[in-house]
């Protein structure tokens, strides 16, 4: 970037009076009001703190209704309920399945815990999810499984993914970890393909400390995935097991925490929309600095504020970050791209390497304020202008 160094970034913390100024804004937290303590010790109370409990059923009850499916079932974390998802449908060694360059690593660890290839495919440079003209160029006659993420809340265009998929009898599993009650074109994620996968983990919109779900109206992949869950037990032997199975079994404490937390899910996802409203109306935007774009059909969950400046580079946007950090502000990079990943790695994706290089995510949480959106986005607009970005 000509004219542009990391030094023009650096900018010295400020010193006040006034704690809020310098109260250090994390990039999330999660929200645990009376009403998720008062379940969770029931829970504690019950003595029914492992696998088994009220508070399981009643979680994946609550959650499969939610997102308009007949079955969920919960499981210890986001990333086994996708190993659990992909074995469940029988993919392995010799398989392929597509997904996307951009996204967290469990994506594509999951794909290969079974030994199967992941197939990476580049993204759409607007929804930042898996580009479907992508998808159909990648399709070979070992392509099992395409795993559309929802990233950052945004619902991928799940009809142009199952038209591809549908004629070549190709399973879709949604990797919605990111994106509890977006939706796409007026339906929930995790209702819109094969199967749901979301994650519950401490920086979730819904969250269990540690924790996942499945969801699907599929019959025999909901029995089929529920008995692997629980080391294959036989229904009729107990403790015969005809087959490896997995212990992903969610705890009857922290479900006690998800039933608390879906109650709240409505409001949690009202403060994002008015957290991203609030963004939009104080950092100033061009035609290189772009904040979250949502498509006409999307409903986004917001899960996080996106900041793309196109003058980054992998320098000044580290110094970027580190100048917020010193005025208090955490945030964090966009993911790398799985192609530059020493397991995973190939010839680099265009859109996704440019979306990487340029992105980076600001605080977004339930109990961020008004003002604190108001001292991020000044200090994002000030740091702009400082280094000559827009």
């Amino acid at each position: 970037m000509a004219g542009v160094s990391e030094a023009a970034l650096t900018v010295q913390s400020r010193m006040s009076s006034d704690p809020m100024v310098n109260k250090f804004i994390p990039i999330s937290q999660p929200s645990i009001g009376m009403r998720e303590k008062e379940l969770v010790l029931a829970a504690v109370e019950s003595g029914w703190v492992s696998s088994i409990g009220k508070f399981i059923d009643e979680f994946e009850n609550c959650f499969a209704r939610y997102c308009g499916t007949e079955f969920a079932i919960a499981v210890s974390n986001g990333t086994t309920g996708l190993h659990l998802a992909l074995a469940a449908f029988g993919i392995g060694p010799g398989d392929e399945v597509i997904i996307p360059d951009l996204t967290f690593v469990a994506t594509a660890n999951a794909v290969a815990y079974t030994g199967a290839t992941p197939v990476l495919a580049d993204i759409d440079p607007e929804t930042l999810c898996i580009d479907p003209g992508s998808v159909e160029a990648l399709i070979t006659p070992r392509t099992k499984a395409v795993m559309p993420v929802h990233l950052y809340g945004h619902p991928a265009d799940m009809d142009a993914i199952a038209s591809i998929a549908k004629s070549r009898g190709i399973i879709v599993i949604e990797d919605a970890a990111e994106a509890h009650g977006a939706e796409y074109k007026g339906r929930r994620v995790g209702g819109l393909a094969d199967c749901g996968v979301f994650s519950f983990y401490g920086n979730k919109i819904v969250t269990t400390g540690e924790g996942g779900m499945l969801t699907t109206n599929d019959p025999t992949f909901y029995n089929r995935a529920k008995r692997l869950r629980d080391h294959a037990m036989s229904s009729d032997r107990r403790y015969f097991h005809d087959e490896r199975g997995f212990n992903y079994r969610m705890t009857n404490l922290q479900a006690a925490l998800g039933v608390a937390q879906m109650e709240r899910i409505d409001e949690f996802l009202a403060r994002r929309a008015e957290i991203m409203a609030w963004y939009r109306s104080v950092v100033r935007t061009s035609d290189v600095v772009r904040l979250n774009r949502v498509q006409n059909w999307a409903h986004s969950a917001f899960w996080m504020v996106c900041l793309e400046v196109d003058r980054f580079d992998a320098g000044t946007r580290a110094a970027f970050i580190q100048s917020l950090k010193q005025r208090g502000i955490d945030s964090r990079p966009y993911f790398y791209p799985l192609s530059t990943m020493p397991m995973y790695q190939q010839e680099s994706l265009p859109v996704a390497a440019r979306k990487s290089r340029v992105g980076l995510n600001l605080p977004s949480f339930f109990d961020l304020t008004k003002s604190d959106v108001e001292r991020i986005g000044h200090v994002v607009n000030e740091l702009i202008e400082d280094a000559s970005l827009r």
